[in-house]
């Protein structure tokens, strides 16, 4: 993204109130959205600049809104020009659950990751609101990335129509099951949870939330591209939300499902990231997720899939790119 000129910065900050701020760049994200931590006589806030054609607020904005209106902990909003694409955000600080379950025992991570579990049960709860839905177009065409990217990356010329078939035929299920679609977040993980006062969870990263599958977001938090979560956790976190959830119906198979295609989509961006974007960090995340894509390919729903994989691509390649054995969730 091209650089952003201070004194349009300036200018937005001064009309919201925080002239006298002092700003340091906070490391981004994959995005193109670019992040300063703020400090003023106003106290501490977080500004967010995506301008367009790279980026849209509007959706950040309209869902933060309604998850702060449903009794969700986003960040409170203090000023935005959604044109421009500046936002000027409650700042939650620097204590992510990401570092504090790398810290724990794996006993002592459950009550953390069951908080988070929670924070969806509850969302599940809530009317939702009007957006884009998670429908078989987008599901195919995000697994697609997996061949897009990943396969001529990996020097791999596959059969493309046979995997579009394949995704077509395991994801069926999956939208039979959304007949009562809820809010998905879609990046729903340890590095977007903030830790806050009151044993409370803030949430981060919604901007790209869609209508879908009520799995959707636990398989994003228990299959988390950027940290191992041990098989034991993951199958004890499934059991917690079907017990709190009032969705039971299937669960372990679209579980299976929707971790297939998130991980090949995941797998397609992150090679995508390193080609295009020239973020060389990514491909390294590529094993943990290639080793959730294995287990899932396991599950008997995922046979499609799991028949395409046999034929076109090559054992060594899985072994390299950190195919382990697994059992489904």
């Amino acid at each position: 993204m091209p650089a952003i000129e201070p004194q349009i910065i300036d200018d937005f900050l001064a009309g919201a109130g925080w002239s006298d701020a002092q700003l340091d760049p906070i490391v981004g994200d994959a995005s193109f959205r670019q992040y300063w931590r703020v400090a003023g006589k106003l106290g501490k806030a977080i500004l967010m600049v995506a301008p367009p054609p790279e980026e849209d607020v509007k959706p950040f904005l309209e869902v933060a809104q309604y998850l702060l209106k449903n009794g969700m902990r986003a960040p409170e909003i203090f000023a935005a020009d959604a044109d421009k694409g500046f936002i000027l955000l409650e700042d939650f600080g620097d204590k992510r659950m990401r570092e504090t379950v790398d810290t724990l025992p794996l006993a002592d991570q459950q009550p953390v990751y069951r908080k988070a579990i929670d924070a969806i049960v509850k969302l599940h709860g809530q009317p939702i609101i009007d957006l884009p839905v998670y429908d078989m177009a987008v599901y195919e065409r995000e697994a697609l990335l997996f061949c897009d990217w990943y396969c001529p990356a990996a020097g791999l010329t596959v059969d493309k129509a046979g995997f579009v078939d394949a995704a077509h035929q395991i994801m069926k299920p999956v939208l039979e099951g959304q007949d009562r679609p809820v809010v998905v977040l879609r990046d729903y993980h340890a590095e977007n949870i903030m830790l806050l006062e009151k044993n409370r969870q803030g949430l981060l990263d919604f901007q790209d939330a869609l209508l879908g599958h009520p799995a959707y977001d636990i398989v994003s938090l228990l299959q988390d591209a950027r940290r191992d979560v041990p098989h034991e956790l993951e199958i004890a976190m499934c059991d917690y939300f079907c017990e709190h959830s009032q969705y039971h119906k299937d669960f372990k198979r679209d579980y299976a499902i929707l971790g297939a295609q998130r991980n090949l989509k995941i797998v397609g961006i992150f090679m995508r990231l390193a080609v295009r974007d020239n973020k060389p960090r990514y491909p390294s995340l590529i094993p943990r997720v290639w080793r959730y894509l294995e287990q899932d390919l396991k599950h008997p729903s995922l046979e499609p899939m799991a028949a395409w994989f046999a034929r076109n691509m090559p054992a060594e390649l899985r072994a390299r790119d950190g195919a382990i054995e697994g059992q489904s969730a």
